[in-house]
C-alpha cells in the first residue's frame, strides 16, 4: 500500500496539466485530494472521474491571487477530511517576452500568481501544519530559474524568488514539523504556453512542447515520490526535464 494512502492533499492549479495529473495520481494511491483552480467545469469533471474510480476528491473554485480563496481551500480540506497533510502550490502563469517589451502588466500578473499565490498558500497552511505537528509544502518552480535565457528573465525571477522563500522556510523549520519540496520541471505538455501574450515566444514554446515535452504524469510521479518519504526525510529539490532538453 502506498504511503500516500490516507493523506489529505490540497492542490492549486488543479484543473489541467501538472496539477490535474498530480490529483489523479495521488487519488489513485489513496489520498483524499482537494482540487483548487478557477475553472469550475474542469474541476467538477475531474472530481467526478476520481470519484467514479473509487477515489476521494473535492473541488474548490479559487484564485490564488486572493488570500481568502486559498484560505478557503485549506479550510475545506480540514472541514471535510479532518486535516491537511500536503499543500501542492502548483498554480502558475508565464508572461514571457523580452524586457524591452515593457510588459509591466504581465510582470505584475506573474508576481501575483507565481509569488504572491505561493505566499498565500504558505500563510494558509502553516498554522494548520503547526497545530497538527506535521505538514508538507510542495511547490512547482521551473528549470527556467536554473538556466536563465532571453525573454524569460521576469518569469525565472518569480520562480527563483519562490525557491529562495522555500529555502528560508526550510531553515526556519528544522524542528521536523514542516517539510518543503521545490519541483523544477523542464518542458511539460501543459497549457502554460496559453498564458504567453508574445506571439513569437508562444509559438516557440509550443513547438518545443510538441517536439519533446514530458507528460505531466512524469512530474506527478516526482511529486508523489517526495510525499511518500518518511516524515524524517525531506526531498528538498527535484529537477525533472526531458532527456533531450538542453
Amino acid at each position: 500500500m502506498s504511503v500516500v494512502n490516507g493523506k489529505v492533499v490540497a492542490i492549486t492549479g488543479a484543473s489541467s496539466g501538472i496539477g490535474e495529473a498530480t490529483g489523479r495520481l495521488l487519488a489513485e494511491r489513496g489520498a483524499a485530494v482537494v482540487l483548487g483552480a478557477r475553472r469550475a467545469e474542469r474541476l467538477d469533471a475531474l472530481v467526478g472521474e476520481i470519484r467514479s474510480g473509487g477515489g476521494r476528491a473535492l473541488a474548490c473554485v479559487i484564485d490564488v491571487t486572493q488570500r481568502a480563496d486559498v484560505e478557503r481551500l485549506v479550510e475545506r480540506a480540514v472541514e471535510e477530511f479532518g486535516r491537511l497533510d500536503v499543500l501542492v502550490n502548483n498554480a502558475g502563469i508565464s508572461k514571457i517576452g523580452p524586457l524591452s517589451d515593457g510588459d509591466v502588466d504581465g510582470w505584475s500578473a506573474m508576481i501575483d500568481v507565481n509569488v504572491r499565490g505561493v505566499l498565500h498558500g504558505i500563510a494558509a497552511a502553516l498554522p494548520v501544519f503547526r497545530r497538527q505537528g506535521r505538514g508538507h509544502l510542495v511547490t512547482t518552480v521551473s528549470t527556467a530559474g536554473l538556466k536563465i535565457v532571453p525573454a524569460q528573465a521576469v518569469y525565472a525571477g518569480t520562480k527563483n524568488a519562490v525557491r529562495t522563500i522555500l529555502e528560508g522556510l526550510r531553515q526556519e523549520s528544522t524542528d521536523g514539523v514542516v517539510r518543503t519540496t521545490s519541483v523544477s520541471p523542464g518542458f511539460v505538455r501543459t497549457e502554460l504556453a496559453d498564458s504567453i501574450d508574445n506571439a513569437e515566444e508562444r509559438e516557440q514554446i509550443r513547438r518545443k512542447v510538441e517536439e519533446f515535452a514530458l507528460d505531466p504524469a512524469a512530474v506527478a510521479r516526482a511529486i508523489a515520490f517526495a510525499i511518500e518519504q518518511p516524515d524524517d526525510v525531506e526531498i528538498g529539490d527535484i529537477t525533472i526535464r526531458p532527456t533531450v532538453q538542453n
